[in-house]
């Protein structure tokens, strides 16, 4: 691993990506590709079926790599995606079971390219969650945003704010409670 591109921060490797850099995409892949492998393979229990989301998603992004916004982190951006194209792919796996072959076939091609409304409902999520991260009290979302748009260790934001680690992880806890709430009743106003 190139340890110039493992001290940037991921913000800094999509700039690089923007220009079609191979090593900012690479650390990018290294950094993720584990997290969201073991994310798709513990909700699909297929390692082969999780392990294509994955190079899809990377794929997705590599090709799109020019013109690729990230308004959350890219941590936030990557989970979502990898949750949006499970429920896709468990969507797809369920009208196979459920349907004739032909049927299904004409449902998967119908679902096969449609990242322009994939694209709108990320944006549509991603602009739920800065709403509700710019709704949480001022130290509560301070260091919720030091750790996740940062990526900064409970440690560091103790020692950059003078407080306890344990009062760090409350603000967390108390910061993910909130805005998983939020998006729950998002998700079921859709």
């Amino acid at each position: 691993m190139n340890t110039k591109m493992s001290h940037l921060l991921d913000e800094d490797l999509i700039q690089m990506l923007k220009t079609s850099n191979r090593s900012a995409f690479t650390e990018l892949y290294n950094r993720y590709w584990k997290k969201l492998f073991t994310a798709a393979a513990n909700k699909l229990r297929d390692l082969e079926e999780a392990e294509d989301i994955v190079q899809q998603i990377f794929i997705s992004i590599w090709n799109r790599r020019e013109e690729l916004e990230i308004h959350a982190s890219v941590r936030s951006y990557l989970s979502v995606a990898v949750k949006y194209r499970v429920l896709k792919h468990l969507n797809a796996r369920y009208k196979h079971k459920h349907f004739s072959d032909e049927v299904s076939e004409d449902v998967l091609a119908e679902l096969a390219d449609d990242s322009t409304q994939q694209w709108l409902e990320f944006h549509e999520v991603s602009e739920r969650l800065q709403v509700l991260v710019e709704a949480l009290p001022e130290k509560c979302r301070l260091v919720y945003e030091m750790s996740r748009n940062e990526g900064r260790s409970h440690k560091e934001i103790a020692a950059a704010l003078d407080l306890s680690e344990k009062t760090i992880e409350w603000y967390i806890t108390k910061a993910i409670k909130s805005i998983k709430s939020g998006l729950r009743l998002f998700f079921i106003t859709l």
